[in-house]
């Protein structure tokens, strides 16, 4: 008989002989001679999870993470006895178990191995609190890449890396810092062309090595929990992520005016400054659609009350900026000032809705408003008072979006930044100290936020942003970088974060643009904003200490540039909308990182500047100054030059010009790319026509429209419209098919073709079969055309030039 002393190694118990299993409809049990248990669920074919537990048995089943609404069902589940070991199969993969210590190795249907324990799990008492520290390691298979790991500012490629996930108020951080403000578990294994995912969904301080400090080992572990991972196969890297962000959740479509530019500041205030602003907006004619107001609207820095000297009458100055096209962000931080005069104060000690130290008195902390208390977010009762607080805020006073910051949650002035471990937290139930519940606290938060501004803003749908994340956050809110600076090497990182963050799950993600602390440069700025406006969330934001960051804070040509950039934003909405319909229906992530795009090309496994905006854009950031062009990776394919309408080859390297007035931006062969006219803000002009630029191929090409009313429910009832293009390049012929659901009708009768690319003169036109006359579509000499919204299919005939 082996004994845990035996299994000792370091301090560290590891699983002895399996003594005997048990199969259920979706489980198999196997344990231990020293009384460990893995329960191996089947949630579908693709997708295991694998739960350990020592002598103390399994805790209650309970996530934050995972979405009540993933996908679950699989087709084939057998499980099989062998000599040394047991053999689970699906109808994707073949579990083997080792019988001897239960380590697991984890192959396709035909054999090749994805994932193997190297040591498996093995765990070690935590003597300070109680409880096992849990670990697992795994062999790295040769040539291994790893991506994903929410907000960490390190090359997108993370191998050699060590991470940890503890949600801290990072100010100014830097490249390989962490840990930083979200803690998103679950990375993307690549090698032999075929990918995996593992989400460690363990609420604790969590530590994920790739292979940092032994060669060929990647290991993760917690410091309390359980070692509860789910295993998620591709073999594609769009496979793994879409099954990643369907276990853990994908959000409602926001309003469409959210994906508009927002300028934020620390902070603006009084109302005539926040007048200047936005009017300046509007006279020098640069769209705007958000205006935020920082932690000094309030009175005190008290959430949920206005500083009545700055702002005398708040509903009046909101319904003003609406009338001008501006949607008002208000702050929220978690922390409420200990004031017996303070009605929200008095409310959570009348219910005693504070988290509480151990030994009974409420936790307190130094915030803005001085000395606080902070709501216990994990409380379900506590989470539907915070929601009822905000009638006053949006169903009065208009405020369209909430911005929740602080929530990591930041305290000033103490070690490590944040709650003593020894706070507690009700856990929906599951009572708990704070070292598990802090990485989901600004979740929860950002959670009853959505949830009050769910009720208040109906029939329009809410905006929410927050700081702090978890797995799973991306159900409630967007989200931003955090503190960043004006610094290059920081515009080198918000491109690493955004793409990261899209692979793990939370698309709807921006920087400071500019940054945050420190003033940079008119050309910093500028390279930024030609970054930002390809992000999904698209924010300046400064501290204040350093002067203005506004588009016209800098000189002439900075603003026009400025100006021409955001114009682009605004024209892309419909290609950004559906994006974001794409993400919400499939979870396919609104950036994709060129591994993503073509992980079989290991050329891509190691870029990190170049990204792919939707389906068929390539954009690709200039990080330097002085530069006028820069060499970047074109992928495999063909793609036009969007501002010459080149024509080049992908799968190498090139020299792409792009001085202070451009950014390397390439569209897809094949590609209808949609735009609306410039407006200076959503829903400014009613729409007359849609314009879908045309990149002809010889081949054919997939693209797709989604368009709604912008905001309010009514796609759910099916009031939506989405449009197929298939088009179709041959020798002398382009052939567009039209394929078009829903039943929201557009309030523009026409579409406007422009024709990039084309290799031929066009010399007959057939719409739904039937040949017209060029002058009937206003055949134009720089090769576009008007035609109505609602046809099937066009067939251009030509003959070479």
């Amino acid at each position: 008989m082996i004994t845990n002393t035996e299994l000792e190694y370091k301090g560290n118990l590891y699983p002895s002989n399996i003594t005997a299993y048990k199969k259920e409809v979706d489980k198999v049990s196997f344990y231990t001679e020293n009384n460990v248990t893995l329960t191996i669920t089947i949630l579908r074919d693709s997708v295991l999870r694998f739960r350990y537990a020592t002598e103390e048995g399994f805790e209650p089943d309970f996530s934050y993470a995972i979405d009540k609404n993933a996908t679950y069902g699989f087709n084939h589940l057998e499980v099989k006895e062998e000599e040394t070991a047991y053999i689970l199969k699906t109808a994707k993969l073949v579990v083997t178990i080792n019988k001897k210590d239960l380590r697991v190795s984890i192959a396709d249907t035909k054999g090749r191995v994805i994932n193997e324990d190297e040591l498996g799990f093995h765990w070690e008492e935590s003597y300070l609190y109680g409880g096992n520290i849990v670990k697992m390691s795994k062999d790295a298979q040769e040539s291994e890449s790893y991506y994903a790991m929410g907000d960490k500012p390190s090359q997108l490629n993370l191998r050699g890396k060590r991470i940890e996930n503890w949600n801290t108020d990072q100010y100014a951080f830097g490249k390989d810092h962490n840990p930083l403000y979200k803690a998103v578990p679950f990375y993307v294994g690549l090698h032999h062309k075929t990918a995996y995912g593992i989400f460690f969904d363990n609420t604790f301080r969590t530590h994920f090595d790739f292979c940092h400090e032994r060669r060929n080992v990647t290991s993760f572990w917690a410091d309390g929990g359980e070692m509860n991972y789910y295993f998620i196969y591709g073999p594609k890297v769009s496979e793994v992520v879409q099954g990643y962000t369907d276990l853990t959740g994908k959000p409602e479509l926001p309003p469409l005016w959210t994906l508009g530019f927002h300028q934020c500041k620390w902070s603006y205030y009084p109302e005539s400054r926040v007048k200047e602003v936005t009017k300046k907006f509007r006279d020098l004619k640069i769209p705007c659609d958000g205006i935020y107001l920082d932690i000094d609207y309030m009175d005190q820095f008290r959430c949920f009350t206005w500083n009545k000297e700055y702002f005398p009458d708040p509903k009046r100055m909101v319904d003003e900026l609406l009338e001008d096209g501006f949607k008002t962000i208000a702050i929220i931080d978690p922390g409420i000032k200990i004031d017996k005069d303070y009605w929200v104060y008095q409310q959570a000690v009348e219910n005693d809705y504070f988290c509480k130290r151990a030994d009974g008195p409420y936790m307190k902390g130094k915030v803005w408003p001085g000395e606080c208390n902070f709501p216990d977010f994990t409380n379900p009762e506590v989470r539907d008072w915070w929601a009822g607080l905000y009638k006053e805020l949006i169903a009065e006073i208009g405020v369209r979006g909430i911005w929740n910051d602080m929530n990591e949650p930041a305290v000033m002035e103490v070690p490590g930044k944040t709650f003593p471990d020894d706070v507690r937290h009700n856990y929906d139930g599951h009572p708990c100290s704070h070292r598990k519940a802090h990485n989901i606290y600004g979740m929860q938060m950002a959670r009853a936020t959505y949830e009050g501004m769910r009720k208040y803003t109906f029939p329009k749908r809410p905006f929410v942003i927050t700081r702090a994340a978890y797995s799973g956050a991306q159900r409630f809110t967007s989200s931003w970088t955090g503190d960043n600076v004006a610094t290059w090497e920081h515009l080198w990182i918000a491109n690493i974060q955004v793409q990261r963050m899209c692979m793990s799950g939370m698309s709807f993600t921006g920087s400071d643009i500019g940054g945050f602390a420190e003033q940079p440069s008119g050309e910093l700025f500028l390279r930024w904003i030609q970054l930002g406006i390809f992000h999904p969330f698209c924010r300046v934001h400064s501290s204040g200490d350093h002067g203005d960051q506004e588009p016209w804070s800098f000189d002439i040509e900075v603003t026009d540039i400025t100006r021409k950039f955001i114009e682009l934003r605004y024209k892309l909405l419909p290609y950004l909308y559906t994006m974001f319909w794409e993400y919400m229906t499939d979870g396919v992530p609104m950036l994709k990182s060129l591994m993503y795009y073509d992980q079989e090309d290991q050329h891509t496994h190691y870029r990190n500047d170049e990204f792919i905006f939707g389906n068929h854009i390539l954009v690709c950031p200039i990080l330097e100054p002085n530069a006028k062009g820069r060499r970047m990776y074109l992928p495999r394919g063909k793609w036009y030059n969007f501002w010459t309408n080149d024509l080049l080859s992908g799968g190498k390297e090139t020299w792409v010009e792009a001085d202070i007035d451009q950014v390397p931006v390439f569209v897809k062969e094949g590609a209808i790319v949609p735009n609306y006219p410039v407006q200076q803000y959503v829903g400014e002009k009613e729409l007359k026509e849609l314009t879908l630029h045309v990149y002809y191929a010889e081949g054919t090409e997939i693209s797709k429209v989604y368009e709604d009313a912008g905001d309010g429910y009514d796609y759910k009832k099916g009031r939506y419209s989405l449009r197929k293009f298939r088009l179709t390049g041959r020798e002398n012929q382009l052939i567009i098919q039209q394929f078009k659901e829903g039943k929201y009708e557009t309030p523009y009768k026409k579409l406007k073709l422009v024709l990039h690319g084309l290799p031929f003169n066009v010399k007959s036109i057939y719409l739904d079969n039937a040949q017209i006359p060029l002058k009937d579509v206003k055949m134009n000499g720089d090769k576009t055309m008007i035609i109505p919204k609602n046809f099937t299919e066009i067939h251009i005939i030509g003959e070479q030039q």
